[in-house]
C-alpha cells in the first residue's frame, strides 16, 4: 500500500442558478401480512401492525423521536456522532451473487464475505425454521467467475446437483447438495492457468449435460474467443466441452426448451454492447445434441433498433423475451413459432430489464394459479422505483403486488412463492419468501430470509431518507434525475446559518442506475452531518433508451454536465453549502469526478476510486467486453484527448484522493499513478491509496473501511471546517502536509 496527496491554500468561488423544480419523495410501506425475523425469532404482524412499524421507523429516521429539538446538541455539519460507523459499513457490505431454488423448494444464495477477502459462498437455508443457513461451498471453494471480467451466472442447481465456477482456476465443480460431506468434483479440464471461463449455464436433462457460456483466454486474454459449450456430467473421465454455438463476439442467455428440443440465446458483437444491439436467436437439438437449424428471432432486421434480452421458455414450450423495439423501453414479447412473428405481451413505458453487465439477470417467471392458468410474475423500473406484478396473458392485464420493496433486481418461483431479491429506503438489500394467491394477485406471506445488513433499532433514527430530486440540465427544457439525501441525526443539529457540506456521487458503468436503497456507506455520511447525492446521469439505466443514449459520443460532458448542474441545483435551492462541494466516484464514476474537476469550476475537492484519468490508455489496455464500448461513448479520435483529464493537469484546482487495486485489469493501476505524479509536481494537494490483492472495485473489509474513512478525514481537513467525531489517522497528504 502507498499513500499520498496534493492540496492548495485558495479555492476560487464558483457561481450557481437558481432552479424551482420541487422534490418527488418515494416511499413505500407493504398492506398484508409480513414474517419478521429477529435473533433467530419468526415474527408475524398484521398489515396494520406492519404499516405503523414503517411509518414510524421512517418518522425516526428523519427527526428525533427521543430528543426534542431543544434538547439536541449543536455542533458544524460533518462533526457529529455516529453509531454508523466504518466498521460496521465494511463487516456489513455483503453481496447477492445469485439465487435457485432446489427440487425440494429449498433457497439457495449467493453471497460475498468481506471479512473473508471477499469470498464467495453458495448457501443453504436453515433445514427448519429457526435454524442457522448451511454453507455449502467449502472454505477452500470461492464461486466466481471473471468471464467478461464482471462474472455473474456462477451458479446453477437442478436437482441434487450444484455447478458452480470456482474463483482460483476458473474450472466448473459438481457438487452434491444433500450429502454433507460431499467434496466439488470438476467437470471441466485443467489448462494449467484460470485461462478459461464459463457463466450462465443451464442443465440440458436429455444429455446429461450442462450447457454454459464459454470464454477461453488462451490464445488472447484481450480477444478472447467467446462461444456456447456443452459440458458432459456423467461421472467419466473430463472431456473438453463441445461447441454448439460460435462465430460471434458475445453470448448470453442460454436456455432450452421443456422437452430438450430447442435452444434459445441471446448474441451480439462489437462494436455494440449487449444493450445497443443485440439478437435472439433459436437452435433446433438434433439427436446427436447438436444445435442444428437456427433462426433469428429478433434482433435481425437492422431497420430496427433493439437489443433483445433475457429469453425463457414457458412450460407449454413458448418463447417469451424482452426487447425495447418501438417504444425505446425494455418489454415482454413473445415469439409465434408457427409464423415466426414476435408480439408484444404488455406494453409500459417502463423497464422490465437491465443493462447485462453482469451474466445471471432473471427479471420475470412463469407462475401458475390453483387452476393451472399461466400467468407471468415480473418486475420493471418506472420513474425511479421498482414494482412487482403478477401478468395475465390471455387478458393482458397487470396487478401489482405489494411489497416492502422499492427496488427489485431478481426473482426466483418456486410453487406459490416468489424468491425476491429487494431493498428499499429502510430495507437493506434482502431475500424475501413472497407467498403469493395468484388467483387474487395477492400477497399473504413474507419471509425475509437473508439481508446483507443488520440494521438494529438504535440505528434506525439515523437513517436519512432519499427524495427523488429532478433538476434542470444545461439542455434547455431536458431534466436528470438523482437521490438527495439530507444530514439526519436525532442527537445534533447545526446553526441556522449553516448549511451542510455535499458529498455527490458519480456512479459507475457508465450504463448502470443508482437507486435509492439503503446503504450503510451513504448513511455513514448523512448521519455525520453530510448531505449526499446520488445521480443518475444522463447515460443512466432506467429510464428507456433514449435516455442511455444522451451519452453516446458525450461522456465527460453530458454525465459531468449533469453532475455541476444537479450541485448548482442543491445549493441555489439552499439545502447544502456551494463552498463545500465535493464529489466521488468508482470506475466510470472515477472518470466524471476527474473530468469534473479538470473541466469544470463546481467542486472544492474530490476522491476517485480506480478511476480512468487516460481514455486512449483504457482503451489500449480494455478486455474484449468493452474494448468498442468507450468508442460509442467518446466518438471522436480528438474528443480521446480533449477528454481525458490526464492530458489538462494545469486545468486542476482542487484536492484529489485516488484509491486503486492492483490487481485490476479493468482500469490499469496506472491509470491513478500518472494522476497522482502530474498532481503532485503541479503542487496540488494529493493522495494516492493502492491495495495489493484487490481488483476492480474493493472486496475486503479492511479496505472497504480504509477507503470510507480516509475520503471522510481528507474532505474535513481540506475543505470541511469541521473535525471529525471519530479517531482516524489520516495518510499523508503531497504538499498539504508538512514533511
Amino acid at each position: 500500500m502507498a499513500a499520498s496527496v496534493t492540496a492548495i491554500s485558495t479555492l476560487a468561488r464558483r457561481s450557481s442558478r437558481h432552479y424551482l423544480i420541487p422534490p418527488v419523495i418515494t416511499t413505500s410501506c407493504i398492506s398484508t401480512k409480513i414474517i419478521l425475523f429477529g435473533a433467530n425469532k419468526r415474527v408475524t404482524v398484521t398489515p396494520s401492525d406492519y404499516r405503523l412499524r414503517c411509518s414510524a421507523e421512517m418518522s425516526s429516521s428523519s427527526s428525533s423521536t427521543t430528543v426534542g429539538n431543544s434538547e439536541k446538541l449543536t455542533a458544524p455539519y460533518g462533526s457529529w456522532k455516529s453509531p454508523i460507523t466504518s466498521d460496521l459499513v465494511s463487516g456489513s457490505d455483503k453481496r447477492l451473487g445469485g439465487t435457485a431454488v432446489d427440487s425440494l423448494g429449498r433457497l439457495f444464495w449467493l453471497e460475498s464475505r468481506p471479512t473473508e477477502s471477499g469470498r464467495l459462498v453458495i448457501v443453504k437455508e436453515g433445514e427448519k425454521e429457526g435454524d442457522e443457513p448451511i454453507d455449502i461451498t467449502p472454505k477452500e471453494f470461492s464461486v466466481r467467475t471473471v468471464a467478461q471480467e464482471y462474472g455473474g451466472g456462477a451458479f446453477s442447481i437442478s436437482g441434487d446437483t450444484i455447478i458452480f465456477s470456482n474463483y482460483k482456476d476458473q474450472r466448473l465443480y459438481k457438487q452434491s447438495i444433500s450429502s454433507k460431506d460431499s467434496s466439488p468434483m470438476p467437470v471441466t479440464p485443467d489448462y494449467g492457468k484460470p485461462l478459461v471461463h464459463y457463466a450462465d449455464g443451464v442443465f440440458d436433462s436429455r444429455f446429461n449435460r450442462y450447457v454454459t457460456v464459454q470464454e477461453d483466454c488462451r490464445q488472447s486474454s484481450r480477444n478472447a474467443i467467446t462461444t456456447i459449450v456443452s459440458v458432459d456430467l456423467s461421472d467419466k473421465d473430463i472431456k473438453e466441452p463441445e461447441v454448439l454455438v460460435s462465430g460471434r463476439d458475445f453470448y448470453a442467455f442460454p436456455c432450452i426448451d421443456p422437452k430438450g428440443e430447442r435452444m434459445a440465446w441471446i448474441e451480439w458483437a462489437h462494436p455494440n454492447m449487449q444493450w445497443d444491439r443485440s439478437e435472439l436467436w433459436v437452435g433446433y437439438i438434433g439427436d446427436n445434441g447438436n444445435v442444428q437449424k437456427k433462426i433469428c428471432v429478433a434482433g435481425g432486421d437492422r431497420t430496427v433498433v433493439e437489443s433483445p434480452t433475457e429469453p425463457k421458455w414457458s412450460p407449454e414450450g413458448e418463447l417469451y423475451f424482452i426487447t425495447d423495439r418501438e417504444t425505446g423501453f425494455w418489454n415482454l414479447y413473445k415469439w409465434v413459432e408457427s409464423t415466426n412473428e414476435v408480439l408484444p405481451v404488455y406494453p409500459l413505458d417502463a423497464e422490465f430489464s437491465r443493462p447485462l453487465w453482469i451474466f445471471g439477470i432473471n427479471t420475470y417467471e412463469f407462475v401458475r394459479d390453483k387452476n393451472q392458468k399461466n400467468l407471468i410474475a415480473c418486475s420493471y423500473r418506472k420513474n425511479g422505483r421498482s414494482y412487482l406484478g403478477i401478468l395475465d396473458i390471455v387478458q393482458s392485464t397487470l396487478s401489482l403486488l405489494d411489497i416492502p420493496f422499492t427496488d427489485i433486481n431478481n426473482i426466483t418461483s418456486w410453487a406459490q412463492s416468489l424468491i425476491v431479491e429487494g431493498a428499499s429506503a429502510v430495507q437493506p438489500v434482502s431475500l424475501a419468501k413472497v407467498t403469493v394467491d395468484y388467483q387474487e394477485s395477492k400477497v399473504t406471506d413474507i419471509e425475509i430470509a437473508w439481508s446483507s445488513a443488520s440494521i438494529s433499532s438504535d440505528i434506525k433514527p439515523y437513517l436519512s431518507m432519499p427524495e427523488l430530486i429532478e433538476f434542470p440540465t444545461e439542455v434547455p427544457g431536458q431534466t436528470a434525475y438523482a437521490y438527495f439525501y439530507p444530514p439526519t441525526n436525532p442527537i445534533y443539529q447545526s446553526t441556522p446559518q449553516e448549511r451542510p457540506p455535499l458529498l455527490l456521487k458519480s456512479h459507475g458503468g457508465p450504463t448502470v442506475e443508482s437507486r435509492a436503497t439503503l446503504s450503510l456507506s451513504v448513511q455513514y455520511w448523512t448521519s455525520r452531518g453530510w448531505a449526499f447525492v446520488d445521480v443518475n446521469y444522463g447515460g443512466s439505466a432506467g429510464y428507456g433508451r433514449e435516455y442511455r443514449e444522451r451519452l453516446y459520443g458525450k461522456w465527460g460532458i453530458v454525465d459531468v454536465d449533469d453532475c455541476c448542474s444537479c450541485a448548482k441545483y442543491l445549493v441555489d435551492s439552499g439545502r447544502v453549502d456551494g463552498e463545500r462541494l465535493c464529489i466521488t466516484g468508482g470506475s466510470a464514476g472515477g472518470y466524471t469526478t476527474l473530468a469534473a474537476l479538470a473541466f469544470r469550476d463546481i467542486f472544492k475537492a474530490g476522491a476517485s476510486l480506480y478511476g480512468i484519468g487516460d481514455l486512449k490508455l483504457l482503451t489500449e489496455e480494455m478486455h474484449k467486453f468493452e474494448s468498442h464500448y468507450i468508442d460509442n461513448l467518446v466518438g471522436s479520435k480528438e474528443a480521446y484527448f480533449e477528454r481525458s483529464p490526464i492530458n489538462f493537469v494545469e486545468k486542476f484546482s482542487c484536492p484529489i484522493i485516488l484509491f486503486q487495486g492492483l490487481e485490476d485489469k479493468v482500469v490499469p493501476p496506472d491509470q491513478a499513478r500518472k494522476i497522482y505524479h502530474a498532481l503532485k509536481e503541479k503542487g496540488l494537494p494529493v493522495a494516492l491509496v493502492e491495495y495489493e490483492g484487490e481488483q476492480h472495485g474493493f472486496r475486503k473489509a479492511e479496505n472497504i473501511k480504509f477507503t470510507l474513512e480516509q475520503q471522510m478525514v481528507f474532505f474535513a481537513r481540506l475543505v470541511g471546517r469541521f473535525n471529525v467525531p471519530d479517531e482516524i489517522t489520516p495518510i499523508k497528504i503531497e504538499n498539504f502536509d508538512s514533511e
